[in-house]
């Protein structure tokens, strides 16, 4: 069993949650000290009703990944994240185990040759047909951004998986977002949520009138020199002010609330970047079966409107709940609604579980969204031997090389505990194992 206490994990101090009397459920053993301040932070807040951390929860941008919550008449894009939409598409194909074996090189090359991976975008726009709604802002984003990442795998624990389940049929699966579209959409909101409650303008003033205050003098004596050092403590000012409002430095929580402008028009463009991410993994899906068919000379046809073969699940996203009237924000955790299925990832070695969802309340219809992490990427990158790495993921034909190995299956919890901690969540309808795995291997900077 896997001791997550030589990784910074420790035991869950409930005192310290029960005294905001509100309902919450931590179906982790241990987290970690990060984990546990962003927790508590987010049942601090008023419009927070409910909260719960799934079983692979772990530190991130101001809500733990993993986390799940409901508010009432506000919407959050911090607990949204970054990359709204990043999930899940798993698709069951015919084609055969042995032929995807016997021909594992040629369609993993073939793969990587023809999908852009981590910063590559395709040349050109890409066909891209919708009758959703979106801001004019998020419009520029798409064209100027999102039409050429249409169909880009991304990098970081993003990855192209080929695998087979318990009775030998094949599944392609993905795990991607929405990209740069997703990203600078989130940026905007996060940064529109922190202005409105601390104006440029506001915090400008402010200054200033605490420097002419501690100046007065200065001033008085020396008037045009005084101007002149006005002038430039103003300027440092407003690129201090920008660089705080940049939201990788925004510190605090900042709603939108729903009925507000700003709130209507990012509750908009956020569905619009979920339909987007969907479209760009199922372009993916049809490009990787195009390939297996051109090497094994097949013509199977893909069919994403059969239930029982394509399953589609994000789990970066916020959607209101008419039973509650409340919005449920899911940040790393995977819907699990009763009946609904599911795609929760483990690693590279394996593989990935096909769910069904319980419908718990507790989590608030929530799974994990995969293993979790129990290493910092540079700390992976320092700390696993890649011998090792190589001889974990033996039989499987992957991208395992020195840039990889904050991706190998040692930087993460053990997916098989993990799943054993949300049994009461989802229910276990298959085990894909993989045969391919590919994700960008581009060199990293720590």
């Amino acid at each position: 069993m896997q001791d997550l206490r030589e990784f910074g994990f420790g035991e869950i101090n409930h005192q310290r949650y029960q005294k905001y009397n509100k309902p919450y459920k931590i179906y982790a053993e241990l987290i970690d000290e990060t984990t546990a301040n962003q927790f508590e932070d987010i049942l601090k807040e008023d419009f927070i009703t409910q909260a719960s951390l799934m079983p692979d929860a772990h530190a991130g941008y101001t809500m733990p990944i993993g986390g799940v919550c409901s508010t009432k008449g506000v919407i959050v894009p911090q607990f949204v994240g970054f990359d709204i939409g990043c999930g899940m598409c798993a698709y069951q194909t015919d084609f055969s185990k042995e032929d995807i074996i016997s021909h594992s090189e040629e369609i993993y090359n073939l793969t990587v040759e023809s999908i852009p991976l981590g910063f590559k975008t395709h040349k050109t726009h890409q066909p891209f047909k919708y009758d959703l709604e979106l801001t004019s802002f998020a419009k520029s984003v798409l064209n100027s951004v999102g039409l050429r990442q249409l169909g880009t795998l991304g990098g970081g624990n993003h990855f192209i998986e080929i695998g087979a389940d318990s009775k030998d049929r094949v599944w392609i699966i993905i795990h991607s977002g929405s990209r740069g579209f997703g990203h600078k959409i989130a940026s905007y909101y996060m940064t529109q949520a922190y202005l409105q409650k601390y104006p440029t303008d506001d915090i400008l003033e402010a200054r200033v009138r605490d420097f002419e205050e501690r100046n007065r003098i200065f001033k008085e004596k020396r008037p045009q020199k005084y101007e002149k050092s006005l002038e430039k403590f103003i300027n440092k000012q407003k690129i201090d002010i920008l660089k705080r409002s940049n939201p990788d430095n925004i510190k605090g929580i900042y709603p939108l609330d729903v009925d507000s402008q700003l709130g209507a028009d990012y509750i908009l463009d956020q569905n619009f970047a979920l339909f987007f991410a969907l479209e760009n993994r199922k372009k993916m899906i049809e490009k990787v079966h195009q390939i297996i068919n051109q090497t094994l000379k097949a013509n199977q046809k893909i069919e994403f409107e059969d239930g029982n073969r394509f399953i589609n699940r994000n789990h970066n996203h916020a959607e209101f709940e008419p039973s509650r009237k409340e919005w449920i924000h899911r940040k790393g955790a995977t819907h699990a609604k009763d009946g609904m299925m599911g795609v929760i990832p483990g690693n590279m070695r394996d593989g990935s579980f096909i769910v069904r969802g319980k419908g718990n309340q507790e989590s608030l219809e929530s799974s994990s969204h995969g293993a979790g992490r129990v290493m910092s990427r540079k700390q992976a990158q320092k700390s696993i031997n890649i011998e090792d790495f190589k001889e974990s993921m033996r039989n499987i034909t992957g991208t395992v090389d020195i840039n990889t190995l904050d991706e190998s299956p040692f930087a993460y919890k053990d997916i098989f505990e993990v799943m054993e901690l949300q049994k009461d969540l989802v229910e276990v309808v298959e085990h894909v194992r993989p045969l391919i795995n590919i994700k960008d291997n581009s060199p990293k900077r720590f």
